[in-house]
């Protein structure tokens, strides 16, 4: 079990917020379509469209004899694994994680039990085959910075132990997505696992660096149960 963070001196409840490239940049970057969902037809090179989201997306520029647009970069792939103790390359890793609708309480909410962050990689998650004006299916995007400090806990067997740059529950944010909608987390990011919402399974393509060394690959926290955040249910989803 992983070590737990000290009990808040009150219930922490959070409303969560729709993705945007904005308002995800302190945590890593929302991947999001540059163009309206109408336009369905190329443009010629004199009226080349405006991305929807600048700076953070970037200017596109003719692909595949003309019949395209790229943007690139979208998001960036750190590995960061040459500066781990065990001094290794890191590999790249593509993993698909099949996420199933979460438990929420009576009132709507999502009770916060873990994090996690990947102290050497940034992670993608790309969603397959999800329409993005689904109204079933959303997915909780449950982010924390870190504090500067590290901070003594004790695991599950009564150990002492630090907890270097432990996350900043205070601080701790939260976003709802749509599926066209992809997300990469920055190194180090404290996140919680995938929340999918609705009642369909979401299937993700997950991409990143690892070494194999557990303690570099994932670091986990456990939270008590006074961390939730306010899905509102079907009211927070049809907004979006």
């Amino acid at each position: 079990m992983p070590p737990s963070l000290p009990v808040p001196s009150q219930t922490l409840c959070i409303n969560p917020e729709p993705l945007t490239p904005k308002a995800f940049s302190p945590f890593g970057t929302a991947i999001t379509s540059p163009l309206p969902a109408t336009l369905s037809s190329i443009l010629k090179s004199s009226s080349l469209p405006h991305p929807l989201h600048p700076p953070y997306q970037p200017y596109p520029v003719f692909a595949n004899q003309a019949t395209a647009l790229k943007y690139s970069p979208i998001s960036p792939l750190v590995n960061n694994y040459p500066n781990a103790p065990s001094r290794g390359p890191g590999r790249s890793l593509v993993s698909m994680f099949s996420c199933f609708p979460r438990q929420l309480d009576r009132a709507g909410n999502f009770n916060v039990r873990i994090l996690e962050r990947h102290p050497f990689t940034t992670q993608t998650f790309v969603p397959l085959g999800v329409a993005a004006n689904d109204p079933d299916i959303r997915f909780l995007l449950i982010v924390a910075p870190p504090l500067l400090d590290s901070l003594p806990t004790k695991t599950t067997s009564g150990n002492s132990i630090q907890i270097y740059q432990p996350p900043d529950l205070c601080n701790m944010k939260a976003f709802v997505a749509h599926g066209g909608q992809a997300v990469t987390y920055g190194v180090g990011t404290w996140h919680a696992p995938m929340v999918v919402l609705g009642r369909q399974r979401v299937d993700f393509v997950v991409t990143q660096f690892v070494s194999g060394v557990a303690d570099e690959d994932c670091h986990e926290v456990q939270v008590e149960e006074e961390v939730v955040v306010r899905t509102g249910a079907g009211q927070m989803m049809s907004k979006l």
